[in-house]
């Protein structure tokens, strides 16, 4: 992979990974908790626990997506980036491109599923 890549999928992390920190910052300090006295009803409280619980679910998962992303920058600093590290062949970019935290080529993310299916049958 050249360098020019490298930059532009540099870039394109560090920028989503500012987005990922701004969005943590704003529900901190928006808070999680609610009163129960501001809801009138058995309903707004079921609904705002279930708001609360989806918006735990996407924190989790903007804080795993978050840890790729360092990962892969960290890669890149290694110069491993774009290596799939099953069989050390490089990732294609088109699929850097789809999924740039990648750390599989499609051949092995495919058999990768492939076993993971025949656990789940």
């Amino acid at each position: 992979m050249n360098k020019k890549d490298i930059a532009r999928f540099k870039k394109l992390l560090t920028e989503r990974r500012q987005v990922i920190l701004d969005i943590i910052n704003n529900v901190k300090e928006q808070g999680l908790g609610f009163s129960v006295d501001d809801l009138p009803d058995e309903i707004d409280l079921a609904s705002s626990e279930s708001d609360q619980s989806m918006n735990l679910r996407l924190r989790d998962r903007e804080r795993v997506l978050l840890k790729k992303i360092d990962r892969t920058l960290e890669k890149m600093e290694e110069g491993t980036f774009g290596v799939c590290e099953t069989c050390g062949e490089e990732i294609s970019v088109k699929r850097l491109e789809a999924r740039p935290v990648t750390d599989l080529c499609i051949r092995c993310k495919e058999e990768q599923e492939r076993i993971e299916k025949g656990y789940a049958d």
